[in-house]
């Protein structure tokens, strides 16, 4: 079933995208949902990309007066500084946001994602420029966090919240796809330079093709997220103030204790996140000998059982409810926490156990994580709501993730990582139990 295209409320490139596009002025269910994939999966291919090359090329491109081991740590620093900026590019936006329209902000969001990202394929190094190379990651890293705030459109957990009763786990799934995806992509791409080219041409050339790569998928992404707010449900959500932005202190003072337990609920799901993508790939390559290529097609093995179990999650929460999926994940969680990281140390073997186990239940607990607790915000304030929230809960779970892990695992060895992780177990755990109200706003609207 469609529903016609309602009147345009922001701008002239709204309009654009949606006559373009919309067969015979009308935008299927399907198409918003492929449309927010889309939107996800660049926005995690980006991320992806610069994770890979924080533990394959800076290191020695942009860091070699130090040893792999700390220049590696040097990247993960630089690797959180986009969560840092995160929220501020959230309040920028949202000023763009409320003065030129939706539109407008997503079409400048998409454009820094993508020119940051590009900007990279062009990075000179060190022994081009000397230090200057690191302060001119940090400043592309930068202009990621603050793109990826600006990107926010709040419609991944409006989904949910405005699905049937009975569907909301579904939904709720569905933005959460572009991670797997968006991980697919970035490591088959380097694993094909990687397999194709000499080191030496590789750490040269080769790397900076995924950048470049990059750009052109955010144009694609620009104008599938510019078809979701010309869409009926997009406009009746703004309207009934759910897709306005509030202003954050005012948000932050009548309701910063659901931002709190809103962004402590899924910690579990985005610790593991880095645990099972960007902090193994460091580990193996710098204490194991084993090589970047092989452990890079484990990581898409691993990305396919991820979306797998992403699914699976939707049609789980809605039998039994999306906080009793964050709920049983999260304690399977705190128990493969209590041997797995280990296994990193296991051999091929080991490591193929570590990465399919903390995939599937990333998978189950990542795929409900999305507006965990958007529907306990009042309507007025519930886009900006979802959206400190969303920031708080990456800053916190997961922005330094891979650098406390390495540093933890090289100091005082693998167990040590997994004491972090189940620290993530618990906060969803306390926040679970705490939030009673949402408990029983979700268990009246089932």
């Amino acid at each position: 079933m469609t529903a016609p295209i309602a009147a345009s409320t922001s701008t002239p490139l709204e309009r654009d995208a949606r006559l373009v596009n919309a067969r015979e002025h009308r935008i299927a269910p399907g198409e918003i949902a492929i449309g927010v994939i889309v939107g996800r999966t660049s926005e995690f291919f980006d991320f992806f990309v610069y994770a890979i090359a924080s533990v394959l090329v800076f290191p020695t491109l942009i860091f070699p007066y130090v040893d792999r081991l700390t220049g590696t740590l040097y990247s993960f620093a630089l690797f959180a500084l986009a969560f840092i900026a995160r929220p501020l590019g959230t309040l920028i936006f949202m000023a763009v946001d409320r003065q030129h329209g939706r539109g407008v902000k997503l079409t400048i969001a998409l454009f820094l994602l993508g020119g940051s990202t590009m900007a990279m394929a062009f990075l000179p190094g060190y022994a081009q420029v000397g230090g200057v190379a690191a302060w001119l990651l940090a400043a592309f890293r930068i202009g990621q966090g603050l793109a990826l705030g600006g990107a926010w459109d709040g419609l991944p957990s409006l989904l949910s919240l405005n699905a049937p009763a009975d569907r909301r786990g579904w939904y709720a799934m569905i933005p959460q796809l572009g991670a797997p995806l968006g991980l697919l992509v970035a490591c088959g791409l380097f694993a094909f330079f990687l397999s194709s080219l000499s080191p030496e041409d590789f750490l040269s050339w080769g790397w900076r093709y995924p950048f470049f790569v990059a750009f052109a998928i955010n144009v694609v992404a620009l104008f599938a997220r510019l078809r979701l707010v010309a869409t009926p449900e997009f406009q009746r959500l703004f309207e009934n103030r759910e897709l306005q932005p509030a202003p954050v202190g005012e948000t932050l003072r009548a309701e910063g204790r659901t931002v709190v337990l809103g962004a402590l609920a899924p910690l579990a799901s985005f610790a593991l996140f880095h645990l099972v993508t960007v902090f193994p790939l460091s580990w193996v390559t710098l204490f194991t000998g084993e090589s970047a290529l092989r452990f890079l097609a484990i990581e898409m093995v691993g990305a396919l059982v991820g979306l797998l179990s992403i699914l699976a999650s939707g049609l789980i929460a809605d039998r039994v409810g999306r906080r009793a999926v964050l709920g049983v994940s999260a304690i399977l969680i705190g128990a493969y926490s209590g041997f797995a990281p280990q296994l990193l140390n296991g051999g091929g073997f080991g490591e193929i156990v570590y990465m399919l186990g903390g995939f599937v239940l990333l998978g189950l607990a990542f795929g409900q994580s999305s507006g965990a607790v958007t529907s306990s915000f009042s309507s007025d304030r519930r886009y900006t709501g979802a959206a400190l929230t969303a920031n708080l809960a990456w800053l916190v779970g997961a922005g330094f993730a891979p650098l406390v892990a390495l540093t933890l695992a090289s100091s005082f060895g693998l167990w040590s990582v997994g004491a972090y992780l189940l620290s993530g177990a618990v906060a969803t755990l306390t926040a679970l139990g705490i939030n009673k109200e949402w408990a029983r706003r979700e268990a009246s609207a089932r």
